[in-house]
């Protein structure tokens, strides 16, 4: 098949751990012989006006056979405007912004009754999707992004961390539940604790005993220190999917993660514990009952195997396949 991908997340110089579960799926495709054309946005900066610059390389397109998009809207209502079947990605905050943010429920209603098919990376979302706009139900599958085993499976530790070591990847933000998950680790009273990333409460997790942040690391480094880790912590208020859960499965990471979301879809009782993120006291027994978990936890990186990015690839190939013999028919 000839590809037209189009998504306003990609990795590119400047940020590249921008979109890589996008370009993941990509190469995964490649390697299965299909041609795929990028129109993508691959840095951060530019506000608004970056949609424009992807208006035009969608416009200026080759021929394709289906166009696969990432992101309901703004990609997709972009991606929509051009020849051919259309299958849209949806991954999360698209669907939150259906309802949230004036102006996109009706954007996304013309996205997804252009589409032919739409992907929901999780059961969560896709149910979430569904109960929004009626008009998704009967043409959304669930294919989540996978987790390239090979990038995970032999990274060397970035660090010796005390143990128990827990470890959070990801913006030090509300939403990801980091000041909660620092103060169930102080109640649990033993080894450390250590923030990869950056973000608005950093402040708050600074300074406290066991715990130390080390800001944002570069893209290729985040495979180390998750390997660094006898316990991945994610106990974030919602996760659509959780990709970081299952990267630091495929690490071979106990995880403790939230239960709002994507990741009770993928995450068994020998891999990790799900919690309540609101309930403090079930924060720290999680912690507790991970630490007690084999380290490194092959059941864990066993469970990231089912989704290894090249079948979620297969699983994606023969959707885009459907749209085209829809076409031809």
């Amino acid at each position: 098949m000839r590809i037209l991908l189009v998504s306003q997340m990609y990795p590119g110089p400047e940020d590249p751990d921008l979109g890589v579960f996008v370009a993941q799926l990509e190469h995964a495709l490649r390697e299965r012989g299909h041609e795929i054309e990028l129109a993508v946005l691959d840095r951060r900066r530019g506000g608004k006006t970056r949609y424009f610059e992807l208006r035009r390389r969608v416009r200026a397109a080759g021929p394709h056979d289906v166009v696969w998009a990432h992101f309901l809207v703004p990609s997709g209502l972009i991606a929509s405007k051009a020849d051919g079947p259309l299958v849209v990605t949806a991954h999360g905050r698209d669907v939150r912004n259906i309802g949230a943010v004036p102006g996109v429920a009706s954007l996304t209603r013309r996205v997804v009754e252009r589409a032919s098919s739409v992907i929901a990376v999780s059961e969560y979302l896709r149910r979430e999707l569904e109960d929004k706009l009626p008009a998704a139900c009967g043409k959304t599958e669930v294919v989540d992004s996978g987790v390239d085993l090979e990038r995970f499976g032999d990274a060397v530790p970035a660090a010796e961390l005390e143990s128990p070591a827990f470890v959070h990847v990801g913006s030090l933000t509300e939403r990801k539940n980091v000041v909660r998950l620092a103060d169930a680790f102080a109640r649990l009273g033993r080894g450390s604790l250590t923030f990869i990333g950056d973000g608005p409460l950093r402040g708050q997790l600074e300074g406290r005993a066991g715990v130390r942040v080390v800001g944002r690391v570069p893209h290729d480094e985040v495979p180390g220190w998750l390997r660094a880790a006898d316990v991945v912590c994610a106990p974030a208020l919602v996760e659509p999917f959780g990709q970081a859960v299952l990267e630091a499965m495929a690490c071979g990471r106990t995880v403790v993660a939230t239960r709002v979301g994507g990741p009770p879809e993928f995450v068994p009782p020998e891999a990790g514990v799900l919690v309540d993120p609101l309930d403090g006291d079930e924060l720290v027994r999680a912690l507790e009952t991970a630490s007690t978990l084999p380290s490194p936890n092959e059941a864990a990186r066993a469970a990231a195997a089912e989704h290894d990015v090249r079948r979620q690839a297969e699983k994606v190939e023969a959707i885009l396949e459907r749209a085209v013999g829809g076409r031809r028919a």
